[in-house]
């Protein structure tokens, strides 16, 4: 073999192994990344006034509001709000646990609700309104109830809280309408927020504090 064909032959061994480590390297990257996210799962009442403070926190990936709690599979929000099920509104948020912790979601979560209400949240009344945390194993399930409980002892409140924690099931997506409400149709969003006595509540009880 010449010279020139030798040289030609290492470079392609080269080039190829090079490529490969690439492609190792990258999907890699891509399992350790996607390793990474973890997904916590809260209800609280209207699934549309939850996102906003959850889409706006750094190291929040992304959200999406539904339906957990419940047993019949592909559940609508027909079905859903006619009380007949065990499904609550709730959302699924994918995070960063490198950027925020389970600990960090769970204090902005108590800010969007009022936690000594039982039988739904504000002016949404029913079992599919009822705030809930839903945890996905035992880790979460103790650092839910040291949140719940310091939040009890913040004398904050003059009522007992409330909200139940509860082993997750599974979350179904809610219809394309309802994802990021907020952003779909402000206008609506914005006065049933207020309407409800959300807004007022969250800055009678949080005040600077809310965010």
């Amino acid at each position: 073999m010449s010279k020139i064909g030798i040289m030609n032959r290492t470079f392609r061994l080269a080039l190829s192994a090079a490529m490969l480590a690439f492609t190792i390297i990258h999907c890699a990257a891509q399992n350790s990344s996607s390793a990474a996210t973890r997904t916590a799962i809260f209800a609280g009442g209207c699934f549309w006034c939850i996102q906003p403070a959850f889409d706006k926190a750094k190291g929040v990936i992304k959200t999406a509001v539904g339906y957990s709690g419940g047993t019949e599979p592909n559940p609508t929000y027909d079905l859903v709000t006619s009380e007949k099920t065990k499904y609550r509104e709730s959302i699924e948020i994918t995070y960063d646990p490198a950027k925020i912790s389970y600990e960090q979601l769970l204090d902005i979560y108590w800010r969007q609700i009022d936690p000594t209400q039982a039988d739904g949240q504000f002016t949404d009344i029913g079992p599919s309104y009822r705030a809930a945390i839903f945890f996905s194993n035992a880790e979460e399930k103790k650092i839910a109830e040291a949140s719940k409980e310091k939040l009890a002892h913040s004398r904050k409140f003059d009522k007992p809280v409330v909200t139940e924690i509860l082993p997750a099931m599974k979350f179904y997506p809610a219809e394309a309408y309802h994802q990021k409400y907020y952003q779909q149709n402000p206008d609506h969003f914005e006065a049933f927020e207020k309407g409800s006595g959300r807004v007022s509540y969250q800055k009678r009880t949080w005040g600077e504090e809310q965010h």
